[in-house]
């Protein structure tokens, strides 16, 4: 099969990528193995490439993960032959431990990530455990999937501990695959969302998907939000999302890592009045099962950018550079 290989930390201008040939993997018992149509591409995949998360190299990169079931390893019985399937950053937990007994098994420490522990999707083949994957309704392209099993999948769960109800006001610092998918949810619940952005382009979209204000991370909306996500790789957005964070309010930070730091908070101007900062950590795999039906059901519509498997050096760039309108998602066909 082919493969994009990571093989050393590099920065992602020096397009470290390689594209080789390799065998292709044999389900064991239990797992099941995957064609890939497509995979997305998520600014994890920059962390990982830039050493701010440390993958096992080396790796083939991606979570985000739609094909069919090409064969099943024995005792693996939960999808058959030719079953549509996805697969997400979750590639195993211990199952054993009081964060898995309690449904919190992204904080096992035994967990694993796809494309980082274990073998992802930048590939024509994969193989994972038959309990880590997920049937993609039929509403979505293979295309449009893709996002929703990261950008989506940890958006809900963003949405989720941010603890927002109907009616409230929402702000979104950033606008990339994992916002533009928030925002629909949160309008579907009845949420006012403000969308703030250095990116005309992003802000175009977040109007067309029912934004009620757009602007800068720096600039003053029009009333304070009830809550906020930050979905953007640097630190010195935290203080500007706490400062027109109304008093009680809460701050979701939904990356994994910053490239820069947060600067020192002022306590008394930023973060008195019960202010909270609730940072989130990988997914489980309820978020996944909870968001693929709710999605079809809203419905979620993606905006897609399609690059081929040999181009995937060029839509990481593209990500670092903040030219994807949307997500973007490689195809291997």
């Amino acid at each position: 099969m082919r493969a994009q290989i990571l093989k050393e930390i590099s920065p992602m201008e020096s397009r470290p990528l390689e594209l080789i040939a390799l065998p292709t993997p044999q389900p064991k018992p239990g797992e099941i193995l995957v064609k890939i149509s497509a995979c997305g591409v998520c600014h994890t995949e920059l962390d990982e490439i830039e050493g701010r998360l440390k993958p096992r190299l080396p790796i083939i990169l991606g979570h985000e993960i739609v094909g069919k079931v090409e064969s099943l390893g024995s005792r693996a019985t939960k999808f058959k032959t030719g079953d549509r399937v996805g697969v997400a950053w979750i590639h195993s937990a211990c199952g054993k431990c009081s964060f898995c007994k309690e449904g919190n098994e992204n904080l096992c420490s035994g967990f694993e990530g796809t494309g980082c522990q274990a073998n992802g999707g930048y590939a024509e083949y994969t193989v994972v455990s038959e309990d880590f994957a997920y049937l993609i309704p039929d509403r979505f392209t293979d295309s449009q999937a893709a996002p929703l099993l990261c950008a989506g999948a940890i958006g809900y769960r963003d949405l989720r501990l941010s603890g927002i109800k109907p009616g409230q006001t929402l702000g979104l610092f950033g606008f990339g695959a994992s916002a533009h998918i928030v925002i629909q949810v949160a309008k579907y619940w009845g949420c006012e969302v403000y969308v703030f952005t250095r990116s005309e382009k992003h802000r175009n979209l977040a109007k067309e998907l029912g934004a009620a204000w757009t602007g800068r991370a720096e600039d003053e909306p029009p009333q304070r939000l009830n809550y906020a996500i930050d979905f953007t790789p640097v630190g010195e957005t935290v203080p500007n999302a706490l400062r027109v964070l109304e008093k009680g309010g809460r701050l979701v930070i939904a990356v994994i890592r910053k490239r820069t730091p947060i600067p020192p908070l002022d306590y008394a101007q930023l973060l008195w009045d019960e202010k909270e900062i609730k940072s989130v950590a990988n997914i489980t795999r309820k978020d996944a099962q909870d968001f693929l039906p709710l999605a079809a059901e809203i419905p979620i519509v993606p905006e897609v950018q399609e690059f081929k498997l040999e181009e995937a050096n060029e839509a990481l760039v593209w990500l670092k550079q903040g030219k994807i309108q949307g997500a973007a998602v490689l195809r291997m066909d």
